[in-house]
């Protein structure tokens, strides 16, 4: 009966993702009719060449974007909040974000401290996502390196958190010495963007999503015996090293590639393990999975249909949108059922 249940929560949550899906590529500045819509996604084309080129080119890599970043950061979210036992976990505690924005920083703002080189590559879009993906990646061999030689899972949180301070550090320095316009480049790029990306962006992006998704299937096993005590976890044959070292590359290539080609996005991997928690009121980890990952990516493109203003020119910055909406709807529903499922 059960089984069965969690079946038709799977098939609900596959058909909001569907609806949102149509919903997000339907909404924008421009009007396109929903048969429009239809007859471009089934590859028949349009009478209008500007309305193909919108869904083809804009829209639709964003709502695949909208997708992948919403179900990466909140299987992230998930897997960090258990290998913690730490509600307030999410993908970006071990610092990897403030790695990434970092490297970002050193781009946009190094300009003005280390002569024009800096300065020459702002204008190269991938100049943007190497600096990023460099960031982020030095931070997590950093901490799987201290991974590897400390045993107790709480050191690691503390010292992922320090490794966030200390880049933080190093970027607050920056942007005190750096001029308004490169300043200003750079807090554009901390608000986090969707559309920026092109099909072959796209493509590395899922890439390397997917490759995070699929190394977490190794982990769900683990993770429900985690959720007695790593005592307990042992006594079942479990590696706490192996399987905390798996987690950590799994949550650093999803979180550090969504950062690289995204931006920092916040609240999403956080929240979204909490909400789907009170919603299928379970702790087992293959059912959490799937219902986390449709769930993220839903409510990443409903965050981003919002953003677009529909309607007009002007477009919200989606780190603002998903913190706005998100967080009022986590706090009502702890409240509303009065007790965190962990």
């Amino acid at each position: 009966m059960n089984k069965m249940k969690h079946q038709l929560t799977f098939l609900l949550l596959f058909i909001i993702l569907f609806i949102f899906t149509v919903l997000n590529l339907s909404l924008g500045s421009v009007k396109i009719p929903l048969n429009e819509l239809i007859s471009i996604l089934l590859g028949q084309g349009s009478e209008n060449s500007s309305w193909e080129y919108i869904i083809l080119q804009f829209r639709f890599p964003k709502a695949i974007t909208a997708i992948l970043v919403g179900a990466g950061l909140s299987v992230c979210g998930l897997l960090m909040q258990t290998l913690f036992r730490n509600p307030l976990a999410g993908p970006y505690v071990l610092g990897l974000s403030s790695g990434a924005s970092l490297g970002v920083a050193l781009l946009f703002l190094g300009g003005s401290l280390f002569g024009g080189f800096f300065a020459s590559l702002i204008f190269s879009k991938w100049a943007v996502v190497l600096a990023a993906t460099l960031g982020s990646g030095l931070v997590m061999l950093a901490v799987i390196s201290t991974a590897i030689r400390i045993k107790d899972t709480m050191a690691l949180l503390i010292i992922g958190l320090m490794f966030a301070s200390l880049t933080g550090a190093v970027v607050s320095i920056l942007a005190y010495f750096s001029p308004a316009n490169q300043l200003q480049q750079y807090v554009f790029w901390s608000f986090g963007s969707l559309g920026n990306l092109n099909w072959n962006e796209v493509f590395i992006l899922s890439i390397c999503v997917t490759c995070g998704l699929i190394l977490s299937l190794f982990s769900l096993k683990n993770m429900n015996a985690l959720l007695l005590g790593e005592s307990y976890a042992q006594s079942l044959g479990v590696s706490i090293h192996k399987n905390r070292n798996l987690v950590i590359l799994a949550t650093g290539i999803m979180a550090g590639s969504i950062t690289a080609f995204a931006g920092p996005i916040a609240f999403v991997g956080l929240a979204v393990p909490h909400l789907v928690k009170q919603v299928v009121k379970t702790s087992n980890h293959f059912i959490l999975f799937p219902s986390v990952l449709f769930c993220g990516a839903s409510i990443m493109l409903v965050c981003d249909s919002i953003a677009q203003l529909p309607g007009s020119d002007f477009t919200l910055p989606i780190n603002a949108v998903t913190s706005i909406f998100g967080a009022p709807v986590v706090i009502w529903l702890l409240l509303r059922k009065k007790k965190m499922l962990f």
